[in-house]
């Protein structure tokens, strides 16, 4: 949860700089107004969040299962 507030503040930075500094005049969709590069900012941020979180949570169950596995091929596990 932590990593998706982080991505989409991250985000919605980025995207409000990307206006501020690059922009366009006129007709560009995305960048023509601060209000919607910030907001694809912030979802292309809370989206590389959550791909993160899903690796992070991978990893521990794994360790986990590790953990098992030699308790188990010491002995320690009933």
């Amino acid at each position: 949860m932590k990593l998706c507030i982080i991505g989409g503040l991250a985000g919605g930075a980025i995207g409000y700089a990307y206006f501020y500094f690059i922009g366009c005049n006129g007709a560009c969709a995305i960048t023509a107004n601060p209000l919607s590069s910030t907001i694809y900012g912030i979802v292309f941020g809370l989206l590389i969040g959550a791909i993160f979180k899903k690796d992070i949570k991978k990893a521990d169950d794994k360790n986990k299962a590790d953990i098992i596995v030699e308790n188990d091929s010491i002995g320690l596990e009933g």
